[in-house]
Order: structure tokens, then C-alpha cells, then sequence
């Protein structure tokens, strides 16, 4: 009776330690919900392979949301550590490759950016008097500048012997986790056992009663931000490795995500509480809700909604248990009849998340037989009309077929669409179709999906260093030769003219304008008065065009490397567009196709986005059942004007 009374008490004791553990760890309370969640909605989830893809996913994330740790904990907060990143992964691409540097000085060099970023930021906050918002923000823009003036905006290649951070070691444990959990305990190891550790959570609580105590915090502030900038340097280092290639435009939004990934692991804005373990499951519960979605084929929109609900959960749920914890008035009274009140209410609002979560999930999960071939599709974006299309035109041809397509926003950042890949692949799709955003950087996952023996299909644009089934692409050199021809002979061969470029370093943008700058040197009597970005967004068009015009009056031609700035351009001209300026787009999207229509832009060159992404689906279908494919399909382009515009609206 003794022994069953010890063995009852003791797995009581055991059960009660489990449940305060859990309690008492709000985001490793949601890591738990959503692991448990995700392995019991896709049998994938729970693997070898996908957990460690998961690591993977997370780690770059990871390394950066460490650095941030250190500022956040002293009630400061650092926006720039996504452009440090990368320009410090620039640094170390351009030194190695371009200048001839020894690969170990380029790293030094690389690193050394990374602090000399962080230190700049320290003393614009401790001496210079900025506030840490406005001085990292003006960093983010230096950062990322400097990292397109480097790079010319176009990707840099990594050299080889610092690539190895990128693959695995055994060929199973992935460098990047390593790297993650060494920089995770560097990072717990000052916070806990560091004179400045002790100063960061010193100053987070209370900075003047920190420097009455004799704390130096204008020194120990130029330190924070200065570790700071050293893990943003390592995370670029480790980024770039995965991608093979230093990439310009690499991290957007990143420092968002460290952010999101330090304040769901525990830490508070208003600084003095934070840790490494925090951030690390914070980082985790990221990279898991953007797996499990993936794999779960969720919505690529919904994705963004699901994230954001989860985050206040897991929020929500250590706010509340801080209050609750705060409540207790004496340890003393832990026993008492509050305190198991207390209890229930963090259990029912854990349970609240565990439902939210699952019904969530599952709602928008739109299931599979498990009988229909499954094929993933991974487009560079769907912030963009052209896209959109190829997506219309892939699913109708899917439905078609009865085939289950999966599609993926890489939403430009070549890193988020390499970890796509790696779900498809671990997933086990039968096919994989890829719009890269980069050539170069989609280069390793598609060597990984090679390795596993899945077909590969490039729509739009080619994947360098790996092999793919077939190229399903338009010729955008060739359209932008067109393009060139139809703007200067509606011109008679002479004027001026303004070239709005894509986003720097996309191979969209550098084809076509190759495509169009070739084309027009055939027109001596033509002159580019000006040439700048506008991101193929339709709001920058508008800004840029109305900004050009002001220093260039007399333009009487524009081109657009896409209908999008091409209708902002249009909107920026006004009643000239189409009577004394003529404008030239590209892709013949259904609102393009419409102005040419009224006229107010002269011309689109059409590339069929439905068709290419209808044909696209057709080639991964043929290839997944084993037969072969032509290894290129040219779908055509061609220039719409008022004449044949008919024939594509």
C-alpha cells in the first residue's frame, strides 16, 4: 500500500512538474500545441527530414533574433539587422570574388562590417541622442543601399569554402543548426554569466538608476548594438552560404521576424527580461507554423493570417500567465484554493489556443484523397498581377487533370523560397514546379529535390547549377528587344525617354532591361534621359514617374519593365499619356491589356502568364509519371497595341 501510495505521488509530483513547466513557459506551451497539432494533421510533420528542415528554416532567424536579444533586454530595439546581413554577406561575396581577397581576411572583413553597422548605431543612440527606432531605421537604409551599390544590385556568387556553412555535415546534420545552437549558447552564456549581461538587464530596467550605480551605459549600450551587429553578420554569412550567392535584396523583413521571434520567447519591449532559450523557441515557432502550413497546403494568404493569429496566442497566453503570476501574494498561499483557480484559467486558455490553432488549421486545409498525384508549385510572388495569372492558369489546368497542386509565395526572398523547396521535397511531391526568384540561389534545394529523384520544372525564368525536366519560359531578352522596336517606332525614331526598372537584382529586371538597351542602340536618334527602380510596384511607378518629370519635362516615351509601373507611370502623366508621351509595358496583364485598349498606354508585351503556367503543369504531370519532357518550351511573346489587343483581352 506504501509502495502504491510513493508510486501514485510520485507520478503526481511528475505530472504537476510537467504542467508548471508548461504553464510556466508560454511560448514553449505554443512550440508544444503546434508541434502536437501539425504531426497530427500531416503525417510528413513528424519526420527526421522535415525536423530538421524545420532547424534549418529556423536558424538564420534564429542567429539574428540572439543579437536582437541583447537590445530588446536593454529596452532598445534594432531595425537594420536584416540589411547589416546582407550587407555583410556582400562584403565578404564582392572581397572574395571581385577584389581577390583571401577568403579568411574577406570573413574578418565581413564580421568587422557587421559590428562597425552596430557601433554606429550605438553611438547615434548613446551619444548622438537618437532615439533606437529612428537611429536603426536610418541604418536599415544605409545598410541595404550600400549593399546594392556593392552588388550592383545584381547577386554576387559565395565562394566555395565558406558554402560549406550552407550543407550538412554526414550528409544528414545541417551546418546552419549548428551554427544556431553555437550562437545560442554564446548568447546565454553573456546574458547569464557577463558583467555586460548584467549590464543589459540593469539597463532595461531602470537606465538611470543603472548609471547612479556607476554603470558606464553610453560604453555598454555601443557593446549592445555592437553584438548585435555581429550576430546580424554571422546570420548574413549563414544565409548567403544556403543560397550560394550574396544576395543584394537577401533578409527583407527579417529584422521583423527576430523581433516577433524574441518578444513571443518571453522578452519585454520595455526591456529587463529576456533570455536565450526564449528566442530560440520563439525562432522555432516561426519556422514550424511556416512548415506545417506548407505541408498542409495552406493558402499562401491564409499563411500570413494563421502566423499572425498564433503569434498574439502565444503572446497572449504569457501575458496572461505573468499577471497571474504576479497575482499571487505570497509563495506561502501557492497552496491555497486561488492558486488552483489560478491554475485552471492557464489550463482553459491553453486549451483555447490548442482549438484555435487545430480548428485554424484545419480549416483551411483543404485535405487530400492521398490517391491524386501531388505536385508543388513555388512562384517568386503573388504581390503582382503577372503571377497571380500564372497561378490561375496552373490551378485550372491542376483542376483539369485532377492532379493536387500546392502553391507557395516566395514573396521575392529567395531564402523563404528555398525553404519551400525543402518542404516540397520532404514532403515527397511527385514534382516541383519553380519560378525562381534568383537563378543562382534556388540552385541547392533543387540539387536536393535532384538527390531525391523529383522532377523539377522552371517556369519563367532558369535554375543555374542543378538540373531541371524542362525551362517553361517567355524570352525576356527577346521581349524587351520588341519592346524597344514597338516604342521607337511609334517615337519615328527620336526623343527622350525614361527607362522604370524592376527590382534590383531580380533576373526579370535584368533580362528585360538588357533585352530593351540592346534593342534601342539600334535608334541613335533615341536618348535615355533616365533610368530608376520602381520595384514593379504600380505605387513607386507613380512616385518615380512624377519625380522624373519634374527634371525631365520633355520625355515623350516611357518603358516599364512591367505593366504595373507602366500604369503608375500612366496615372503620373495624365492627360499626356498617349497623346504626347507614349508607354510601353510588359506582361499584358488584364488591366495593361485594358489601357492599351483606351490608349493611354501605347503598348504590352504579352507573355500568356496563364499559358505558361497551364503548360508548366502539363511538363510536371508528364514528368512525374516518368515520361519525358522536351527539356525547353518557349511559350511566345508577342506586342499588343490597339490593332490586335481583340485578340488577348
Amino acid at each position: 500500500m506504501a509502495t502504491d501510495t510513493l508510486k501514485s505521488n510520485t507520478g503526481a509530483r511528475g505530472a504537476s512538474a510537467l504542467r508548471r513547466i508548461l504553464l510556466d513557459n508560454g511560448a514553449l506551451s505554443a512550440l508544444v500545441v503546434l508541434v502536437v497539432a501539425m504531426s497530427l494533421l500531416s503525417g510528413d510533420f513528424l519526420t527526421t527530414q522535415n525536423l530538421l528542415n524545420v532547424g534549418v528554416q529556423a536558424s538564420v532567424t534564429a542567429i539574428l533574433a540572439f543579437g536582437v536579444t541583447f537590445v530588446i533586454v536593454s529596452a532598445g530595439i534594432d531595425l537594420s539587422v536584416g540589411s547589416v546581413a546582407a550587407l555583410s554577406a556582400t562584403v565578404l561575396a564582392w572581397m572574395a570574388t571581385s577584389e581577390g581577397v583571401p577568403v579568411w581576411i574577406a570573413v574578418i572583413l565581413a564580421v568587422a562590417t557587421g559590428i562597425a553597422c552596430g557601433l554606429v548605431n550605438g553611438a547615434l543612440v548613446s551619444y548622438g541622442k537618437l532615439p533606437p527606432f529612428i537611429a536603426t531605421l536610418a541604418m536599415l537604409s544605409i545598410g541595404r543601399g550600400l549593399s546594392l551599390v556593392i552588388s550592383q544590385g545584381s547577386p554576387i556568387a559565395f565562394p566555395d569554402s565558406v558554402s560549406v556553412l550552407g550543407d550538412t555535415l554526414g550528409g544528414w546534420l545541417p551546418v546552419p543548426v549548428l551554427v544556431m545552437v553555437a550562437m545560442g549558447l554564446v548568447t546565454a552564456l553573456v546574458l547569464g554569466r557577463t558583467y555586460i549581461g548584467r549590464s543589459m538587464y540593469a539597463i532595461g530596467g531602470n537606465e538611470e538608476a543603472a548609471r547612479l550605480s556607476g554603470l558606464r551605459v553610453k560604453r555598454q549600450k555601443l557593446v549592445i548594438y555592437a553584438l548585435s551587429g555581429l550576430f546580424a553578420a554571422v546570420a548574413g554569412i549563414v544565409l548567403a552560404s544556403r543560397l550560394v550567392s550574396a544576395q543584394p535584396q537577401a533578409a527583407q523583413g527579417y529584422e521583423l521576424d527576430a523581433i516577433a521571434a524574441v518578444v513571443i520567447g518571453g522578452a519585454s519591449l520595455a526591456g529587463g527580461v529576456g533570455k536565450a532559450s526564449g528566442t530560440l523557441i520563439g525562432a522555432l515557432i516561426l519556422a514550424v507554423l511556416r512548415n506545417g502550413l506548407n505541408l498542409l497546403s495552406v493558402s499562401a494568404f491564409w499563411q500570413q493570417v494563421v502566423i499572425g493569429v498564433v503569434i498574439a496566442l502565444a503572446v497572449l497566453l504569457d501575458t496572461v500567465r505573468r499577471r497571474a503570476g504576479g497575482g499571487s501574494p505570497t509563495p506561502a498561499a501557492s497552496g491555497a484554493s486561488g492558486s488552483g483557480g489560478k491554475g485552471a484559467a492557464k489550463l482553459v486558455i491553453a486549451a483555447v489556443c490548442v482549438a484555435a490553432v487545430v480548428a485554424a488549421v484545419s480549416f483551411f486545409n483543404p485535405g487530400s484523397s492521398g490517391t491524386t498525384t501531388k505536385v508543388g508549385m513555388s512562384l517568386s510572388t503573388l504581390n503582382n498581377p503577372f503571377f497571380v495569372q500564372m497561378k490561375a492558369g496552373a490551378q485550372a489546368e491542376a483542376k483539369h487533370a485532377g492532379i493536387d497542386l500546392t502553391v507557395t509565395d516566395a514573396q521575392n526572398d529567395a531564402s523563404q523560397q528555398a525553404n519551400q523547396l525543402q518542404n516540397f521535397t520532404g514532403e515527397g511531391v511527385k514534382s516541383i514546379i519553380v519560378n525562381p526568384v534568383d537563378s543562382d540561389a534556388v540552385g541547392p534545394a533543387v540539387r536536393a529535390a535532384n538527390k531525391a529523384d523529383i522532377p523539377v520544372i522552371a517556369a519563367d525564368r532558369g535554375v543555374n547549377k542543378a538540373d531541371t525536366a524542362t525551362l517553361v519560359a517567355s524570352d525576356n531578352v527577346a521581349g524587351g528587344r520588341l519592346a524597344a522596336k514597338a516604342l521607337a517606332e511609334k517615337l519615328g525614331g527620336k526623343g527622350d525617354i525614361v527607362v522604370l526598372q524592376g527590382t534590383a537584382g531580380t533576373s526579370a529586371s535584368r533580362e528585360r532591361g538588357q533585352g530593351f538597351a540592346e534593342g534601342i542602340k539600334a535608334y541613335p536618334g533615341i536618348k535615355v534621359v533616365a533610368s530608376q527602380p520602381a520595384d514593379f510596384d504600380r505605387t513607386k511607378g507613380l512616385d518615380v514617374m512624377t519625380n522624373l518629370l519634374q527634371s525631365h519635362p520633355e520625355v515623350t516615351g516611357v518603358f516599364a519593365e512591367n505593366d504595373e509601373m507602366a500604369l503608375g507611370a500612366v496615372k503620373a502623366l495624365g492627360s499626356k499619356a498617349g497623346t504626347s508621351v507614349d508607354v510601353v509595358g510588359f506582361d499584358g496583364t488584364p488591366d495593361g491589356l485594358k489601357a492599351v485598349g483606351t490608349g493611354t498606354l501605347y503598348a504590352s508585351v504579352a507573355q500568356q502568364p496563364k499559358e505558361l503556367g497551364k503548360i508548366a503543369v502539363q511538363n510536371a504531370v508528364e514528368a512525374a509519371r516518368g515520361k519525358k519532357v522536351d527539356s525547353m518550351v518557349k511559350v511566345p511573346v508577342k506586342v499588343v497595341t490597339q490593332k490586335n489587343v481583340a485578340d488577348f483581352s
